[in-house]
């Protein structure tokens, strides 16, 4: 609907600063507040059947009667208005319900400040500040606590039917239980689509890791509708690759070559670190398989006496760790490390860095469901070279990429 631009030049025709319109008694507040109002009258003269004054409406049993006064929050601050109401208590507004104190968009506010980490002190003095809004934290907890039963829908929500690729990481998280506060790990699994896009499948707090755990994980995953993954990437786990082959036995379970590399150079001293890394690098760059296991052989012949540690958890973890080799190098790129998977923890771990402690699972899945909500905005394009990869497991996968989707 076009507004008159005679009606604006007349509301602007005293116009002198950007307060006399979008400051606390502007313009804009006030327009919002006579709509608002206005709307609302309408609406009672249509539940009513009859205008203002109308003689007819004497016969109807029913009748205007007096206003009540609100107080709505929302992007122009706090905002007083007058609701009518009838003789009868029937009559409901439907731009403002009954019991309705935020206008829309304000929620999205308050999600939109926690879903970036601040705590409920932050988003009520940045309320304060910028909208001239006092929020309580039991307000902001409502709203946010409002988002549970998305969670829940999104951890049950169907999936499909395969992912060529699926990450597996956890990150810890301080949550408050009985009189202690302890570590507790939040499990995330990450997996890529026939069309190379990321997709979050779900969040898992868990005590403790072990087989039993992740078996119910990858149980769930599979009644959700997943049926194959080409290759499980994981970060060793306890138990995890076990259950992951229990559940889809024709997966390949690929270990992080750049944790292995973490954990290798935790033995060595800061003047050692370099050399040790550059003759690592031979190992996990090699052409092929065997190349590797003899790069392998000589970083022990050179560096056992001093780190024998080093080698022999190499030694103990080559099946897991040499299983990118069976692949092209438009595949190894996608599956040489959990990196795809780290930077979305990374983003996760700023997000709850400002929490000294959650007071339970749920307040911790709570915000990390926000803050995945938040990172996975910026997913609209396939991961690097997904279409090279593609064609390297349409070659290799011929019958399974055919699985249907549903």
């Amino acid at each position: 609907m076009a507004i008159d631009t005679d009606l604006i030049d007349q509301l602007l025709k005293d116009y002198k600063q950007p307060d006399d319109v979008l400051g606390e008694n502007g313009l804009l507040k006030q327009l919002t507040k006579a709509v608002l109002q206005r709307a609302m009258q309408a609406e009672l003269t249509h539940h009513l059947g009859y205008d203002k004054h109308d003689p007819t409406g004497k016969k109807t049993g029913n009748s205007r009667n007096g206003k009540s006064n609100k107080t709505l929050k929302g992007d122009f601050g706090q905002l007083p208005i007058e609701v009518p109401r009838d003789r009868n208590s029937t009559f409901e507004p439907q731009i403002v319900p009954k019991h309705q104190t935020r206008f829309e968009g304000f929620d999205d506010k308050i999600l939109s400040l926690y879903a970036r980490g601040m705590t409920t002190r932050q988003i009520k003095q940045h309320l304060e500040e910028i909208y001239q809004v006092e929020v309580s934290p039991a307000l902001i907890s409502t709203v946010t606590d409002a988002v549970l039963d998305e969670v829940r829908a999104w951890q049950s929500r169907p999936l499909e039917a395969l992912y060529p690729v699926v990450y597996f990481d956890c990150l810890m998280v301080k949550i408050r239980d009985g009189l202690h506060i302890v570590n507790k790990a939040i499990y995330l699994a990450l997996g890529l689509t026939r069309e190379g896009q990321k997709e979050a499948l779900g969040l898992w707090v868990s005590p403790s890791e072990g087989a039993k755990f992740w078996l119910g994980v990858m149980t769930e995953l599979n009644n959700r509708g997943v049926s194959d993954i080409f290759i499980a990437c994981v970060d060793g786990l306890k138990g995890l690759p076990e259950a992951i082959e229990a559940v889809f036995p024709l997966v390949q379970v690929q270990q992080c070559i750049v944790h292995q590399v973490r954990a290798s150079l935790r033995y060595v001293g800061y003047k050692q670190r370099k050399a040790v890394a550059a003759d690592l690098k031979q190992i996990y760059t090699a052409a092929t398989r065997e190349q590797g296991e003899r790069q392998l052989k000589e970083f022990g012949l050179k560096w056992d006496e001093r780190y024998p540690s080093i080698s022999k958890q190499w030694v103990g973890n080559w099946e897991r760790l040499a299983v990118f080799f069976g692949y092209p190098p438009e595949i190894r790129k996608v599956i040489y490390t959990t990196n795809a998977i780290e930077s979305v923890n990374d983003s996760l771990r700023r997000v709850i860095q400002n929490r000294g402690a959650f007071p339970s699972d749920e307040a911790a899945l709570k915000l990390l469901y926000l803050g995945l909500e938040n990172i996975s905005r910026k997913w609209r394009r396939p991961v690097p070279d997904w279409p090279s990869a593609l064609n390297q497991f349409a070659i290799l996968f011929e019958e399974r990429l055919r699985l249907p989707l549903d």
